[in-house]
């Protein structure tokens, strides 16, 4: 690799952007957080945030726009597992000097097991299971609210107001997880349906950190809700254990949470990740620039 080189991991999910900026000997430079950048709900506010977090990694490193040429980038996505986005993030003019895109699953299941065959399962704003198994790539769900990611951040808080629909309906009996939400729309149940109409998954996640904590406490709603979300993380889990993944990271946001609530079976499975998807897309970055250097 050329000693000039930069290398810059970006981890985009539905919630934030990670970005990592190190030189070819893999000290850092420098690293930063901006705003969501899943490109299935926004490609070109989701580039803006990659922009934005590069843009703080060469201030931190005492750099300037000049230097992007020098950078091989991998820019881990969520929603790049759709050909149609990751496509259209393709065609976009990208200021580095070389680009990859990818999904920030594959990028999360190579930092975890650091390139070797493996599987992860992320749960934060969504959920999907990865795995990388004899040079091939296998995904399982992650396909997005509102018919896929069950269990995730996002699920959990819309799966949370639902049930407080049906608390009000008289279906269900009030808890205090569900009395609170309600309270949080005023007591009206037309103003979570408005709500609803607009919300993103990021905002439908922000209300699962409650749900957590009234489990925590025993809250009966809060229990059934974790044990249903355990139950779809587990269905991730067996899938990818019938593909023959024997060893499974649980990652994201949601994941040291979700931990307790899993099957005994799933545990099992369960290994302590070796790095995160910024990791791994640094890695995949390394990966890119020497190829060049090839």
């Amino acid at each position: 690799m050329r000693p000039d080189l930069l290398l810059l991991g970006i981890d985009g999910g539905g919630t934030r952007c990670r970005a990592r900026l190190c030189a070819p000997s893999g000290a850092t430079l420098g690293e930063a957080v901006a705003g969501p950048a899943n490109i299935r709900l926004g490609l070109e506010n989701s580039l803006a945030a990659v922009r934005e977090a590069t843009r703080d990694c060469l201030d931190q490193a005492g750099l300037s726009s000049q230097d992007l040429p020098r950078i091989t980038a991998c820019l881990a996505l969520a929603g790049a597992s759709e050909p149609t986005d990751l496509a259209a993030a393709r065609t976009q003019t990208h200021p580095f000097g070389r680009t990859t895109i990818t999904t920030d699953a594959h990028a999360a299941c190579v930092g975890a097991h650091r390139g070797g065959d493996g599987g992860v399962i992320i749960v934060g704003t969504g959920t999907i299971g990865w795995a990388e198994l004899n040079g091939r790539q296998y995904r399982v769900g992650g396909w997005g609210l509102p018919v896929s990611d069950e269990g995730s951040g996002a699920w959990l808080g819309a799966e949370a107001l639902r049930r407080v629909l049906w608390a009000y309906d008289g279906r269900v009996a009030w808890t205090g997880l569900l009395r609170g939400l309600f309270e949080q729309f005023q007591n009206d149940p037309h103003a979570i349906v408005r709500w609803t109409f607009k919300a993103s998954p990021r905002e439908f996640g922000s209300l699962a950190p409650r749900v957590v904590e009234q489990a925590a406490r025993g809250d009966a709603a809060g229990v059934a809700l974790m044990q249903s979300a355990a139950a779809h993380v587990d269905g991730l889990a067996a899938r990818l254990m019938e593909l023959g993944v024997s060893r499974i990271s649980l990652v994201g946001g949601l994941a040291p949470l979700m931990k307790p609530w899993v099957s005994r079976s799933t545990q099992s499975r369960l290994v302590p990740p070796a790095g995160d998807a910024l990791d791994g897309a640094l890695q995949l970055a390394r990966v890119a620039a020497e190829s060049i250097a090839a």
